[in-house]
């Protein structure tokens, strides 16, 4: 995967421009990732989040790291995206199919 797809998105509308690594930094340091709020904001907000999975995982930053990411940036932010509340939801399922059977009849 090239990151230059996510880069244009996040990019686009500032005047500072972030590279690959100063993004991956954002993700792993929340203090980073609010001093380019609006950076953040387009990266959680319009990139798909298999496009940011697959961002993430050029840099060693797993699913969990990526969702507490954008968690925290959400806290920051006010915002919901649909990163965290994809996780919250698979989240949900591997638990009730990881319970015990019910048996009917």
């Amino acid at each position: 995967m090239s990151p230059d797809l996510v880069l244009t998105t996040v990019n686009a509308p500032y005047r500072r421009q972030l590279d690959a690594r100063q993004l991956a930094a954002c993700l792993l340091d929340p203090a980073v990732a609010r001093a380019v709020p609006g950076h953040m904001s387009s990266f959680f907000g319009e990139v798909e989040p298999a496009l940011q999975l697959a961002f993430a995982g050029m840099f060693d930053i797993d699913e969990r790291q990526l969702v507490a990411a954008a968690k925290a940036f959400a806290r920051y932010s006010g915002e919901t995206y649909r990163l965290d509340r994809a996780s919250e939801g698979a989240a949900s399922r591997r638990v009730i199919r990881s319970g015990p059977a019910i048996r009917r009849g």
